[in-house]
């Protein structure tokens, strides 16, 4: 698949996502936070175009050598090129999914061999694919993330143990994958973004609005993952809480935009409980539909 398609790919499923209405404990197009705006997600998304577009390039040209293919490069570089135009963390989590799904999108012949380029390419990551990732975890400030004693990024010496250790950006979330969805799904050929958000995605968005999709989505992921933004911050008590009252929402009606999300939306937003994690699954299980799509063109 060409660079520039994948590129606008990974921009739609950026705005799409943020886009979806009420979703519940996040920035939407209804709602906004005190650090950040909705807008701030829409550029973003946008700023985002020229990093996958390149990371695509580059991955097309060493699909004989994967390591070459630099993802922790191409991480960092998303995250500087954010960095020129909001003021927040905005998309670490984003940008750690869709850098992955856009190298594989470059070198898969059809949509069926994507989750498993997507492992290759991860199992092919260096030690310095490890100090980008390190690097780009740190500008974006990411809450929580990095916090355990064995993934401490914030520790001074937390490059210079990567180097003694030899560790690739696999080795180290590996280790965070099991507080870190994330990681998990980085280490484990996306498994959940695969067989539950693309899945929900892709099936509801020929049959409704791609709002309601989104939002479906959603919902969907965080009713069977409880969200680990959630959990790092407040403990897994809380995230499990979060994830069965979405299954109610869920349960309460065919009708998303009904009372039920939007109090489970002003619940979220009082007590601070932000799906962070959910919300960069969503956007990679919008990407996955959407490539499937243009492989299948």
């Amino acid at each position: 698949m060409e660079a520039f398609k994948i590129a606008q790919i990974a921009q739609i499923a950026s705005a799409l996502e943020v886009s979806g209405h009420p979703k519940p404990g996040n920035v939407h197009r209804n709602r906004d936070f005190h650090d950040m705006v909705f807008e701030d997600f829409l550029i973003s998304g946008i700023a985002i175009g020229e990093t996958i577009k390149s990371v695509a390039s580059n991955a097309r040209k060493n699909k004989d050598n994967l390591s070459k293919i630099n993802i922790g490069k191409y991480i960092l570089d998303g995250v500087l090129e954010t960095d020129k135009w909001v003021q927040n963390n905005t998309n670490l989590g984003i940008i750690m999914m869709l850098v992955p799904i856009s190298a594989s999108a470059a070198i898969s012949s059809n949509f069926n061999d994507l989750q498993k380029n997507i492992g290759d390419i991860l199992n092919a990551t260096t030690l310095d694919d490890a100090i980008n990732l390190y690097q780009a975890i740190n500008i974006a400030d990411a809450g929580g993330m990095g916090s355990q004693n064995e993934f401490d990024v914030n520790s001074s010496d937390a490059i210079n143990e990567l180097k003694k250790n030899n560790q690739t950006m696999f080795d180290v979330l590996e280790i965070s994958s099991s507080w870190d969805k994330l990681a998990y799904e980085l280490t484990h050929e996306m498994e959940a973004t695969f067989n539950i958000g693309f899945k929900t995605f892709h099936k509801l968005k020929s049959e409704s609005s791609l709002n309601n999709s989104t939002l479906a989505t959603f919902l969907t992921i965080l009713s069977e993952i409880p969200d680990t933004l959630i959990s790092r911050k407040y403990g897994n008590e809380i995230s499990e809480k979060v994830s069965a009252m979405a299954l109610e929402v869920l349960n309460s009606s065919d009708d998303l935009f009904n009372k039920n999300i939007k109090d489970f939306d002003n619940y979220l937003f009082e007590k601070k409980y932000n799906p962070g994690t959910t919300a960069d699954l969503t956007a990679a299980s919008i990407m996955l539909s959407y490539l499937k799509d243009e492989f299948e063109k």
